[in-house]
């Protein structure tokens, strides 16, 4: 684990008990205070150093400060360079784009317009639905089962998960809710499901504007869509004049080994949802890839105040030139994706479970959420930060940054064989490990 410099200030800061929101979530799980970052390194105000299987919830692929992007950005900032800029030209948004274009859209031969909407891939979700809908006339959109496409209320209608969706249900309308890929088990493909409904006047579906969906469904449980289900859902769409949107936020930005998580099936959306670690440093960056035929917005008709977040534009346009000039940086996702695979079968056939996903988004089903809580607490006690997913938390989830070395990755995979290991033993094995 590499040393981490110390902050610009040694002064303590004193947690103010009691005065922000009951809605905060993630600090319950991991209940410390943490002052700097380094890699694949979380640091708390104490000196205690923690592995990060977290990465921002995916937001961090290249790791914490990275010092390609760190550096790019500080001469940023010492230059004077234009921090917002709304949806004004500026040199750094140019940059980035001319870069996506050359690295990322023409090695795919893929051909999309670009659109900045506020930074948050919830708003970027919305804008997406919103822009459906224009285009087509119609307002119903299908989503599925387990999907998770963010918060705010439009979004919120695409999501499924109750816990989210119970403050708000009665305002959640305008989705039709299908099974996903493997929903209904194996021997169901519920790509029937979709296309039958679409056929029939009679089956009381909508004509939708839109179909969304993840092709790992990050937060709803792992679960990955084959490439025959995807290519099939695309050619549905394409025959009933239904846009495909792809969210990508999360399964995107390389976390698959690919720069897009749909590359393998072949599959080209009408539009495409990024954000997360597109900005490469946790800078908020949401983008909107849209197929040219429908980009009809007019002029500030989608728009917001944070739009041309050029700090963002500036790192993320440094992750370009660092790690998608050649192949080099993929295939090494794809390598120590392998290492991940490995690990995480070995555990399944020793302690019983599932694993799940794909690529560095991968996680062990242990079936029952209440071990798998016992996993994420055991873990962070052992100085490793992961999380669960899937609708009932069962799922120890991992995200490490892509660039983590081989040495933090295989410590890391050791801490969870080893809480695993634990958790299966009963509470004598437990309080040892403790």
């Amino acid at each position: 684990m590499k040393h981490i410099q110390p902050p610009l200030s040694d002064t303590k800061v004193v947690a103010v008990t009691g005065l922000e929101s009951e809605v905060r979530s993630y600090c319950r799980s991991f209940p410390a205070t943490f002052a700097r970052a380094a890699g694949s390194i979380l640091e708390t105000d104490g000196g205690e150093r923690y592995l990060d299987f977290l990465a921002g919830c995916g937001a961090l692929n290249y790791g914490h400060n990275n010092p390609l992007l760190r550096h790019r950005l500080t001469r940023y900032l010492e230059d004077d360079g234009i921090s917002m800029s709304l949806d004004m030209e500026t040199v750094s948004k140019a940059a980035f784009m001319d870069l996506f274009r050359l690295r990322i859209m023409i090695p795919r031969n893929l051909d999309y317009k670009l659109q900045f909407p506020g930074p948050t891939g919830a708003n970027a979700v919305e804008a997406a639905v919103k822009l459906a809908r224009k285009v087509t006339g119609r307002t119903n959109v299908i989503a599925f089962t387990n999907a998770f496409h963010g918060c705010t209320q439009g979004a919120l209608s695409l999501t499924a998960n109750a816990h989210h969706r119970s403050s708000s249900s009665a305002l959640l309308n305008q989705v039709t809710r299908l099974p996903y890929d493997g929903y209904l088990g194996a021997d169901v493909d519920t790509a029937d499901i979709v296309e039958k409904l679409l056929a029939d006047g009679s089956s009381g579906v909508d004509k939708p504007a839109a179909i969304i969906l993840e092709t790992v469904q990050g937060e709803g449980g792992l679960n990955r869509a084959s490439a025959a289900w995807l290519r099939r859902i695309r050619r549905i769409a394409s025959d009933h004049g239904v846009l495909v949107i792809v969210d990508d936020i999360q399964a995107g930005c390389g976390r698959l080994g690919t720069f897009f998580s749909f590359e393998h099936a072949g599959l080209q959306p009408d539009i495409v949802v990024l954000s997360k670690s597109l900005s490469g440093f946790g800078q908020p960056l949401a983008m909107l890839m849209i197929a040219p035929q429908w980009d009809a917005w007019k002029p500030g008709e989608h728009n917001g105040t944070f739009r041309g977040n050029n700090l963002a534009f500036v790192t993320a346009a440094a992750t370009l030139e660092a790690y998608w000039s050649d192949a080099l940086f993929a295939s090494e996702v794809v390598r120590k994706a392998g290492l991940v695979t490995h690990a995480l079968d070995a555990m399944a056939a020793d302690y019983g479970g599932m694993r799940k996903g794909a690529g560095m988004m991968q996680g062990l089903d242990v079936r029952n959420g209440k071990r798998a809580a016992q996993i994420r607490e055991l873990c962070f006690h052992n100085r490793l930060i992961l999380e669960t997913c899937g609708p009932d938390e069962t799922v120890v989830k991992l995200l490490p940054p892509l660039t983590i070395d081989d040495g933090d990755l295989s410590h890391g995979l050791a801490v969870l064989k080893r809480c695993v290991a634990a958790t299966c033993a009963g509470p004598a094995r437990l309080a040892s490990i403790h």
